[in-house]
């Protein structure tokens, strides 16, 4: 499934909230899409993304790993119907979106959690959502100073 369906989904999700353990959940599903993407990016992106993308995938990785894992079938994991990122730039606009959504989410459930694990399971998470987050926006830099740059080299 294309990259952008997927963040929109997750964006959907997310906001539909519900009980802290379903929001944990979503919190934990756009980590792990993120970590997909991030990874995908390395890969197969544009060669000035590939550095910054694995920090991504590092940084979202983190971000699963703090939060407990839920029990999602295979077939719900929205990371593992990653098939095609498309455009990497509206990719990262989407996940930049989707990952600040994340860290407000997490700070509601901070706010609200009624024992110290769980408020500091959403302290790190929301470390982990805010840098993935400021990844995505320099990776975002780097597509647009390479257009500049195309854009200069055409016109010259």
């Amino acid at each position: 499934m294309d990259a952008v369906r997927l963040i929109v989904t997750s964006r959907r999700a997310l906001a539909g909230g519900g009980e802290p353990p379903q929001v944990m959940a979503e919190v934990w599903q756009a980590q792990a899409l993120a970590q997909a993407i991030g990874s995908r990016l390395a890969v197969a992106g544009p060669p000035e993304l590939r550095g910054e993308a694995l920090g991504l995938t590092e940084l979202a990785g983190r971000g699963c790993g703090v939060l407990d894992r839920p029990d999602i079938a295979l077939a719900e994991l929205r990371a593992a119907q990653l098939t095609d990122l498309g455009d990497a730039r509206q990719a990262l606009q989407y996940l930049g979106g989707l990952l600040g959504e994340v860290g407000i989410a997490l700070v509601g459930l901070a706010c609200a959690a009624d024992d110290e694990t769980t408020y500091w399971q959403c302290m790190e998470a929301i470390d982990a959502a805010d840098e993935s987050r400021d990844r995505v926006l320099q990776m975002l830099r780097r597509l647009a100073d390479r257009g500049e740059g195309l854009a200069e080299r055409e016109a010259g």
